[in-house]
């Protein structure tokens, strides 16, 4: 089992290392479609920047230079376009991989994400470019899979430090990831295909560098990845111990799986509405650093890096080991409420611009020290929650899920999932219509009384998914607890 975690997390460095390369290519591209395509009003990139900025100006209209903020504006669009395709596709990647295996529709989604990466090397035009984003938007399951195949081969008490390699994979992967793609955005094909007549996409470099990540990908998952899919057989109709006391013989049904489903319905909304407001904050961080600071990409770029060195140094020295001791349920609670203190010290920021730099400059690496704990934590946290909700296996007869279908694991993460793509397409929207008609410090202080709020919420939620258990008993099930 322990090998089939490390090509997970092998095959999630490489996906995420090809999904953060175009990242920071966003404006440079739309600036070049912009230059072949603005003579001409039909085109869909004049007619987009048109409504992005009629949009933008329903709210805010910048001193100066308004095409640029047109064109960041855009760029998360595009990323608000790619997520509500996630939140689309998602629960029927799921399904598939519960009916036709985990490794089979993975291979299949691996195969759009070479596709969305060659069309975008051959665009040469804003509509083909946007095609291959639809193409990958619909085609990107490799993280929702490979969380259901470390669920499908780690018990439930190792769950958590399993999970956290997926966080500990998109740290590490946000931080080299954007800085490699504006690397290789410096280094033209050769000469030669011009002369030839072939016309590639002005950052093509850095889609050929995706392409190849993406068919190693690929062949590292048909070599090494078996089906995963029931290996732990009939898992979920067996009993499971006692945790409450480490020395107890005594044994817990699970719970209900109308139970199971309400937990499950709740741990979606609460994904959802973190994601919103934590998309919302990623979003428009690099307006204020820009608003505020006139920062370069370059130093934005630093900022983001050194959020993911510490969630990453965090997730593999801290959260791995303590998430089993404290719960799920309380990690995620720890970084919500840290979060919180994040979004207060970054509406104070403004304040002290004017008068004190060095103190605005310090809160905001305050703030930035809080958001990476937040990274590290909540999403990791409420996901392997989710998934010790689901059943365990499936029939060997019939090799259907054992239990509710609603719980097989693939279905109900994928359903887990598409409540948080929701959530990042919409949260950077509301975001920035509160920004520019708020302004940054209002924008930041609604954002953590939302996620305080939200914490406040959480404390119905047990500590442990296990601790759920507890709540049989009020039901006049007999747990077989001794009492001490």
């Amino acid at each position: 089992m322990k090998n089939i975690e490390r090509v997970v997390f092998l095959s999630l460095v490489l996906d995420l290392f090809a999904f953060t390369i175009p990242l920071p290519l966003f404006p440079r591209i739309i600036e070049w479609y912009t230059v072949r395509e603005s003579s001409d009003p039909r085109n869909l990139l004049p007619r987009t920047l048109g409504f992005v900025a009629w949009l933008r100006g329903l709210f805010y209209e910048p001193p100066s230079n308004p095409q640029r903020w047109d064109v960041v504006l855009l760029g998360g669009l595009m990323g608000s376009v790619f997520s509500l395709l996630q939140f689309l596709v998602s629960p029927r990647i799921g399904t598939l991989s519960e009916k036709y295996g985990r490794r089979r529709v993975l291979l299949i989604t691996m195969v759009g994400n070479i596709l969305s990466a060659l069309v975008w090397m051959k665009s040469t035009t804003f509509a083909s470019f946007m095609f291959s984003r639809i193409i990958g938007g619909l085609s990107e399951g490799n993280v929702q899979i490979a969380t259901a195949i470390l669920s499908d081969v780690t018990a439930p008490a190792q769950r958590s430090k399993a999970l956290a390699q997926v966080g500990i994979a998109f740290a590490l992967c946000f931080c080299i990831g954007p800085p490699i793609g504006a690397y290789f955005a410096s280094r033209p094909f050769p000469a030669s295909l011009h002369s030839m007549g072939v016309e590639l996409n002005i950052c093509a470099v850095p889609a050929a560098v995706t392409i190849v990540l993406l068919v190693i990908e690929t062949g590292f998952l048909l070599l090494f990845l078996p089906e995963t899919r029931g290996l732990r057989l009939n898992t979920a109709r067996k009993p499971i111990a006692d945790q409450s006391f480490p020395g107890s013989k005594q044994c817990l049904s699970p719970p209900a799986p109308e139970t199971r489903l309400a937990l499950l319905k709740v741990l979606r909304r609460f994904h959802f509405l973190f994601l919103s407001v934590f998309a919302g904050m990623e979003f428009t961080l690099p307006f204020l650093t820009f608003d505020l600071f006139d920062w370069s990409n370059s130093q934005n770029g630093a900022l983001i890096g050194s959020i993911g060195i510490l969630s990453a140094l965090l997730q593999g020295g801290y959260v791995r080991r303590a998430t089993t001791k404290v719960g799920e349920g309380r990690m995620a609670r720890r970084g919500i409420f840290s979060c919180a203190i994040g979004l207060l010290l970054l509406s104070l920021v403004p304040r002290f611009v004017p008068t004190s730099p060095t103190t605005a400059i310090r809160l905001l690496q305050a703030a930035a020290a809080c958001l990476a704990f937040t990274s590290a934590t909540v999403v990791s946290s409420l996901t392997s929650y989710a998934s010790l909700q689901c059943d365990e296996g499936i029939i060997e007869e019939t090799g259907e899920p054992a239990g509710h279908p609603q719980l097989a694991k693939g279905t109900a993460l994928g359903l887990f999932r598409s409540s948080g793509q929701l959530g990042r397409a919409i949260g950077p929207l509301l975001a920035c219509a509160s920004y520019w008609t708020c302004g940054p410090s209002a924008t930041y202080a609604i954002s953590a009384a939302a996620m305080i709020a939200l914490s406040l919420l959480m404390a119905s939620l047990p500590a442990k998914p296990r601790m759920e258990l507890s709540s049989v008993r009020k039901s006049g099930v007999n747990l077989g607890r001794k009492d001490t």
